[in-house]
């Protein structure tokens, strides 16, 4: 049985933002023990616990509003499009690092690697959902 492109739409959304979830806990809850566990990164002043809180504070924000997209028909356009520059805008961040700077952490490139991944799958989402006037309608 075919999923129809509305659940496809929700269940992308739902899985992006649990996946982010705790991807933001990780980086701004405790950032001093879990950046030091996971990356070997020393937070240890009051600028960088408070970058690294504020970046968990856009990546919950994102999570929430994935969430109502995957919820409320009218908000599915606009949490796809914010879905793929999103993750296609932390991937080129990314990729120029690898290019600047070197390789990092193996979980790092996981990373890069599934930003492109969803990303272009909410590009394709939400041309799909533009292009049947589905944005309009819903």
């Amino acid at each position: 049985m075919m999923m129809s492109e509305s659940t496809k739409k929700r269940a992308f959304l739902i899985f992006c933002a649990v996946g982010l979830v705790p991807i933001a806990l990780g980086y701004g809850a405790m950032p001093s023990k879990t950046l030091d566990a996971l990356f070997g990164i020393k937070v240890d002043t009051t600028n960088l616990t408070h970058i690294m809180r504020a970046v968990m504070g856009l990546y919950l924000g994102m999570a929430v509003f994935w969430f109502m997209g995957a919820f409320k028909r009218h908000l599915a356009g606009p949490a796809l499009a914010s879905c793929a520059v999103f993750m296609l805008g932390l991937a080129a961040g990314r990729i120029l690092s690898f290019l600047v700077d070197g390789l990092p952490h193996w979980l790092l490139i996981v990373y890069a690697v599934l930003e492109i991944v969803l990303g272009l799958i909410a590009v394709v989402l939400f041309r799909r959902h533009s292009w049947k006037g589905t944005a309009a309608s819903e």
